[in-house]
């Protein structure tokens, strides 16, 4: 959700492996997005952090001085309504999710929801459509482990700009969000579950190298841990959840700029990072954005 597959494995997911050097840069990366009278502020977020993470800068908090409103990804996310979307959207109970997987991935499941500590362990996955398995084996262990969605960037951000008065408003609902992932085929769903499964020792590791790599403003390093593992090995989802939606997002950036005034964009680190990044699809239409 992320990052969907970014707000799974960003919450998980899409994120792999490796410790990176830190540029010389040192802070999360910031864009502007510029025409005569318009400013566009780009800042990719991560959505779970430590309780000690600092990561504001001298221009970033300029930057959102400056910006009279807000866009992150949803703004819905209350806990009843996301409660509501995941039992419409992720919850089947006339089709047992174990009857979904080969004998060796039930084993793996059975181990997954005992290292990842779900409450109720495997029989509460049992309900729940391969998607909804996923996201609940991956952010179980990364809470447990001291990551906090309360501390998530974007987070932060939306309640420094909601106490200063200005708006924030979303570039997608929650339902979008949930149902690209519940309406993806079962097949691409069960990919997702297996690699999450494949992945269960790593969730934490994984999610601490993404978390140093975004704090050094490295953005190479985010699209090799982010990226570059779905769109090698899962394409459509990485074509679906990443692709499509920077494209949609990079029309509604050019039309903002219609607009005099400055705005502030913050979205999951991934969808800012390599050859498909939100800046890409811009550059495509001749739009420039300029690292800061």
């Amino acid at each position: 959700m992320r990052g969907p597959y970014t707000r799974l494995r960003a919450c998980a997911l899409v994120l792999l492996l490796g410790l990176v050097a830190a540029p010389a840069l040192a802070h999360p990366a910031l864009w502007a997005v510029r025409d005569a009278d318009t400013t566009i502020y780009l800042f990719g977020t991560v959505h779970l952090l430590p309780h000690d993470t600092d990561w504001h800068f001298p221009a970033l908090d300029r930057a959102l001085a400056d910006s009279r409103a807000m866009y992150v990804e949803i703004v819905d996310d209350d806990q009843a309504n996301m409660t509501a979307l995941v039992l419409r959207y992720g919850i089947d109970t006339a089709h047992p999710l174990s009857g979904l997987l080969s004998p060796f991935d039930r084993g793996r499941l059975e181990r997954a929801a005992r290292l990842a500590d779900v409450p109720g362990g495997v029989a509460a996955l049992e309900v729940m459509r391969p998607w909804l398995a996923a996201l609940t084996l991956t952010v179980a262990p990364l809470t447990k482990a001291g990551l906090d969605p309360a501390q998530g960037v974007d987070r932060q951000l939306r309640a420094a700009m909601e106490k200063a008065g200005k708006p924030v408003h979303g570039l997608e609902t929650a339902e979008q969000q949930i149902r690209f992932l519940a309406e993806m085929p079962q097949s691409m769903q069960l990919a997702m579950l297996r690699s999450t499964l494949r992945d269960a020792d790593r969730a934490t590791v994984d999610l601490k190298a993404i978390i140093e790599a975004w704090k050094s403003g490295d953005d190479a390093a985010l699209a090799r841990l982010e990226n570059d593992l779905m769109r090698r090995e899962e394409p459509q989802l990485y074509q679906r959840l990443l692709v499509e939606r920077n494209a949609t997002w990079a029309k509604r950036i050019e039309a903002m700029l219609a607009q005099p005034g400055t705005v502030f964009i913050a979205v999951g680190a991934a969808h800012l990072a390599g050859p498909d990044s939100v800046q890409a699809q811009l550059a495509r239409d001749g739009v420039d954005s300029t690292r800061l």
